[in-house]
């Protein structure tokens, strides 16, 4: 079985997002099918510029090709046109012209996919929203596979997305929010898929101690991982957490560890750590009170995921369906809708020792029956194996 997966960039240094997701299922699926990757050349997700030298090499044990993007993407174009098809009536031409503008613009990949797609049982598309994904799924929709990442945000009302999820053989689900919202946009309980997600692996050692001492951290602290910016809920965090300080006589901290795209406070109970390491980051998750997830706009969060593999609760934006689902469903996290919200409920995870423990052995439970590589893998074999059952 020779199976290729199509994302939009690929690469080590690239560590978050569908991105990442892609990576590390097609290394795990790599001990079972035969693995290619088809990615373009970008590795700056603003631009996508070419970064990468074109043509083959192999990362982890697994076949990378990389095709070129024809032309940068313009942030500011892209977000006046993004914002007119948002406000007013709109041909499907404008939503094609609107998809060549978000990018990243490679016509060579769907070249390859069409000239190539004999070579190839399977092609499996990570994130629904690009170029790659909605031309390569039209050249080969028989084959196709379609991992959609889908968060509740404005661009799903678009007419071409929504004949695009008709299309698949299969979809691959984050979660069962991301499926319900599909489902309603296209009407396509008809093709078949699962709710899968990603896997992760702890580290068999981290130096939680030697973290600590680092950075002088004596009080508790709740954590923050991923991108900083604006999407993700951290300016409302901000705020929250510096006016709950205000009223606070609890002493706790708000560590930070990410690449940021927005203004850090600074306020001596804020410490920003920046990209760290894999280790670092989970010696600074074990030493955490509890993870605080404020996203407005997510398909899984694999940091959520990493705190229930470690016994670790989460603080959750109930704005998000994806991130308040998972919480009710496993029992692992409390969620919030506002600043009175947030802040009952850090006092909760900060004053009750045992309320902590009991949601995070529910969340290690949680991760252990779903979300371990062994679930995972068998799942995608178990779709794919639905698929060939089909054609027999």
């Amino acid at each position: 079985m020779k199976v290729a997966f199509v994302v939009q960039r690929y690469g080590l240094e690239i560590n978050g997002g569908a991105e990442l997701h892609c990576r590390w299922v097609a290394e795990h699926m790599n001990k079972h099918w035969d693995v290619e990757v088809l990615t373009t050349r970008a590795a700056d997700y603003i631009t996508w510029k070419n970064h990468y030298p074109k043509g083959t090499e192999t990362i982890n044990g697994v076949t990378v090709h990389r095709f070129s993007v024809t032309r940068p993407r313009d942030p500011e174009r892209f977000g006046r046109l993004q914002n007119r098809l948002l406000t007013e009536e709109h041909r499907l031409e404008d939503e094609r012209r609107w998809l060549e503008e978000e990018g990243p613009l490679s016509p060579s990949l769907i070249e390859y996919i069409e000239a190539h797609q004999d070579e190839y049982d399977y092609f499996i598309f990570f994130s629904y929203r690009y170029y790659h994904s909605y031309w390569g799924i039209h050249t080969i929709p028989h084959k196709s596979i379609l991992v959609p990442t889908a968060e509740k945000d404005s661009i799903t009302v678009f007419s071409l997305f929504r004949d695009l999820f008709r299309l698949p053989r299969a979809f691959v689900y984050n979660s069962y929010e991301e499926r319900a919202m599909i489902h309603g946009i296209a009407g396509n309980e008809d093709i078949p898929g699962d709710v899968v997600g990603v896997g992760t692996v702890v580290p068999h050692s981290f130096q939680t101690e030697a973290f600590l001492k680092k950075h002088d951290l004596e009080d508790d602290y709740i954590i923050y991982i991923g991108r900083i910016d604006e999407n993700k809920g951290c300016a409302e965090l901000f705020d929250f957490f510096i006016r709950m300080k205000k009223k606070s006589e609890v002493p706790f901290k708000l560590i930070l560890c990410g690449s940021s795209k927005l203004k850090i406070p600074v306020h001596p109970d804020i410490l920003y750590l920046g990209f760290v390491s894999e280790e670092e980051k989970f010696a600074a998750l074990n030493g955490a009170r509890a993870l605080i997830m404020p996203s407005f706009y997510e398909s899984l969060s694999m940091v959520t995921l990493e705190a229930w593999a470690m016994g670790k609760p989460v603080l959750a934006n109930a704005r998000c369906d994806v991130l308040q689902g998972q919480c009710r469903r496993s029992n692992a996290g409390l969620y919030y809708a506002d600043y009175n919200e947030f802040t009952e409920s850090l006092h909760l995870l900060l004053s009750d020792s045992q309320l902590c423990d009991s949601l995070g052995r529910n969340g290690k439970t949680y991760f252990q029956n779903n979300y371990t590589w062994d679930v995972i893998e068998k799942k995608y074999l178990d779709i794919i194996g639905s698929l060939e059952q089909e054609t027999e």
